[in-house]
């Protein structure tokens, strides 16, 4: 795993000689800022970096040549910091560069000279790879975007006014997260044109930047989420494992990441509410909801599979607190792949266990997976999720349940359909077949123009084959391999 910019070990790194870094960075002049105050640190007397460009060379030697620039470089008879924001674009077809480097980095001198090469995404040349560092710049934290808020506000009218308002700074730390400071600084200017004043304005304008930008990853999707968790039928031991963390830690203390759980693994059966139940977690806690398609990490766009794994956790840890939807975990992390995919595929399951088990920022991982069986058992051992739970098909009173919410989310009133007899005529239905059933009858009596009857959802009923019927074999694998290896999400009563 690639080390972190911080000031302190860039100051380590130049007091302990290291002739060579490069830097990962989207934004280099927040890396060039954190290197000049980190250089005073390093060595007394040191001085003020120098930065060169291929536009414009150094500001004491103009030359935009890469090659004269490091040979001026080297000739400096003084202790200095070097950074270079344009060699990745030269030093791969350059074999010069390539050996002057070389041997700046084998060469022993008293005198300290630190090169850093810096840019967002950098290939170092393999001939360069034993010489060079290579580190990576977070996204900013919590603490350095309240440090940037709070400066900005002294020249700032609106922004000042915005903060004064109760409890502004904490909520707006909390939409920025996961933003770099150009991107956050643009969208206060752009909200800053609407000319409105009010908080929550200003914190939904941050969120739509937050999502814009995480699509431009194209690794995790930022979802935007109002569900809440009694819009979803039935889970009641999910829900009471939540109620009793709710209580033990607050729920206000829980939106700050505040012993924030690390995290569950939702099985079962396709159509019963895991993905509805992760929005609802989210919601409940405040918490914005990122979701990682595990086969995007495979496709390839982003670079090697645990590159793009390694990229999404950042942007993941930027946002906390947070919860992390890892959707049908499975088709990523699995015995099967583990077999197949030979080296891509076991370095990606070591990376996310090491992640899952060190991780200190506050990220709460909730996983789907509708073939658990399939997963390694690294994945599933005490330790990696607080608890596994296993969503069954609903029984009597969910259904009952879910009829309500459903015929109430289409303005109905829900008693005078029966839902008790509805429940009784959909056993072995989904969630979503149930979904289904209220919408075709809706659209049958729309069709019609006439207003929606008991009897239209009961043919809706008849004419739907559950997933209960097309999938028993699989379902009662599925079943079996949970039933003492998970925790059931429904209370035993309403089992029955």
């Amino acid at each position: 795993m690639r080390e972190n910019l911080t000031t302190n070990n860039f100051a380590q790194h130049v007091a302990a000689g290291t002739p060579l870094l490069a830097i990962s960075t989207d934004n280099e002049q927040r890396a060039c800022n954190l290197i000049k105050n980190a250089a005073t640190r390093a060595i007394k007397g040191l001085g003020e970096p120098q930065i060169w460009s291929c536009d414009g060379g150094f500001a004491n030697n103009q030359s935009a040549d890469p090659v004269a620039a490091l040979r001026w470089v080297m000739q400096q008879p003084e202790h200095g910091v070097y950074i270079f924001l344009d060699m990745q674009w030269y030093w791969d077809s350059n074999p010069e560069i390539q050996r002057l480097l070389i041997q700046f980095a084998q060469q022993r001198s008293n005198v300290r000279k630190c090169l850093v090469f810096i840019a967002s995404e950098i290939s170092i040349p393999s001939a360069l790879s034993n010489h060079i560092v290579h580190l990576s710049q977070p996204m900013p934290n919590a603490a350095e975007i309240t440090a940037f808020l709070q400066n900005s506000r002294t020249n700032d009218q609106f922004l000042d006014k915005i903060l004064e308002q109760e409890d502004a700074l904490r909520q707006m730390v909390l939409a920025a997260q996961g933003l770099d400071l150009i991107r956050l600084e643009r969208a206060l200017r752009l909200a800053k044109l609407t000319r409105s004043q009010q908080l929550q304005e200003v914190v939904a304008a941050l969120h739509r930047d937050k999502k814009q930008a995480l699509e431009q990853t194209g690794i995790i999707e930022f979802i935007d989420n109002n569900l809440k968790d009694s819009q979803v039928g039935g889970m009641g031991n999910l829900k009471k494992w939540m109620e009793k963390r709710e209580k033990a830690f607050g729920t206000a203390e829980l939106a700050q990441g505040q012993n924030l759980p690390s995290g569950v693994l939702l099985m079962g059966i396709s159509g019963c509410g895991k993905s509805l139940f992760v929005k609802a977690i989210a919601a409940r806690w405040s918490l914005p909801l990122v979701r990682l398609d595990m086969a995007t990490i495979y496709s390839g766009t982003h670079g090697t599979p645990e590159q793009s794994l390694h990229h999404a956790c950042q942007l993941a840890e930027a946002m906390a607190p947070c919860v992390l939807w890892i959707d049908e975990i499975e088709s990523g992390i699995s015995e099967q792949g583990f077999k197949s995919g030979g080296g891509s595929s076991s370095r990606v399951l070591g990376y996310f266990l090491t992640w899952m088990q060190e991780k200190s920022s506050p990220v709460f991982v909730a996983a789907t997976a509708n073939a658990i069986e399939t997963l390694p058992a690294e994945v599933l051992r005490k330790g990696r999720f607080d608890e596994i739970f296993y969503i069954a098909l609903p029984g009597l009173a969910e259904r009952q349940e879910i009829f309500r919410i459903h015929l109430s989310a289409h303005g109905l009133d829900a008693e005078s359909f029966d839902p008790q007899t509805l429940s009784h005529s959909s056993k072995g239905f989904s969630g979503a077949e149930i979904e289904q059933a209220v919408s075709s009858a809706c659209f049958e009596a729309l069709a019609s123009q006439r207003p929606m009857t008991p009897r239209d959802i009961m043919e809706a009923i008849g004419r739907t084959v559950p997933i209960s019927v097309t999938m028993a074999e699989q379902i009662k694998k599925i079943e079996a391999w949970a039933f003492k290896r998970a925790v059931p999400a429904s209370d035993q009563a309403e089992r029955a």
